[in-house]
């Protein structure tokens, strides 16, 4: 096994700029003051990182409560917040399966709080880019089993590789290892809010940070080629599925889920 990265606390790092995002405790200054920087050109910055992860907890929770999956494999999982994917899962089926990829060595630092699982499920980490599908699905399928449907979760990862054509041929690799019946959950950031944009380009100005592309809501919908999106398709992060008697705001993050059929 080759040695991991060591962790760089002079460079900002998105993984830990979300956990600041979020309210979190793990990261360094570095990471608070690149944050603090989106934020004061972007003010949206926290309500964006916030109704993301809202989002997220709302599609595992209707994938474990109504598409009866019990398989999750999430791709960039970052560093634990609440309401982890395998917390959301589990608390709806026990038995629920799940496996955390990252890359990130500070991730990796973090997994045991991440292997956390109840008995009658279990809860996995594999350190690998999503640059390399193939590695993932492999390990995955120590922990998964692959002739039953899986949800790949790809929630904010995508806008990391920089050539589009290279992101879809990831989503449609990890696609293609799972079997029909699975599903897809993706949300990336867009480029239709100016003041996003201009954060981001000054954000990837910086020393030594891996930049993040915001793309449009229709590149982003072409992750779905080839499955059946949902209802009701894909849409700001606030606004898929929000709880009743809620108005969200529009924000300039947009994701779905989508049905492999066959």
């Amino acid at each position: 096994m080759s040695k991991p990265p060591e962790i760089d606390s002079t460079v900002p790092h998105s993984a830990r700029i979300w956990n600041y995002l979020l309210g979190g405790k793990d990261y360094y200054p570095v990471d608070q003051r690149a944050g603090d920087m989106v934020c004061g050109i972007f003010p949206g910055m926290v309500e964006l990182s916030r109704h993301s992860r809202h989002m997220l907890a709302r599609v595992v929770r209707w994938l474990a409560a109504e598409a009866g999956i019990r398989q999750f494999l999430d791709v960039g999982t970052g560093l634990p917040v609440v309401d982890n994917t395998h917390e959301v899962a589990q608390r709806v089926a026990p038995e629920s399966r799940i496996v955390y990829v990252d890359n990130d060595p500070l991730v990796l630092a973090y997994a045991q709080a991440l292997l956390t699982s109840t008995p009658e499920g279990a809860t996995d980490y594999i350190q690998a880019d999503a640059r390399d599908p193939e590695k993932i699905l492999a390990a995955a399928a120590r922990t998964l089993d692959f002739s039953q449907p899986v949800a790949l979760m790809l929630m904010g990862i995508l806008g990391l590789i920089r050539d589009y054509d290279e992101a879809r041929s990831i989503v449609g690799q990890l696609m293609a290892g799972l079997p029909p019946g699975s599903y897809l959950a993706l949300y990336d950031g867009t480029d239709a809010e100016p003041t996003y944009v201009e954060a981001l380009r000054r954000y990837n100005a910086g020393r030594g940070v891996i930049p993040y592309t915001a793309r449009s809501r229709e590149l982003i919908a072409r992750y779905f080629d080839g499955l059946e999106v949902l209802e009701p398709g894909i849409v700001p992060v606030s606004r898929w599925r929000p709880e009743p008697l809620h108005d969200p705001p529009e924000v300039a993050c947009a994701g779905g889920v989508g049905r492999k059929n066959a």
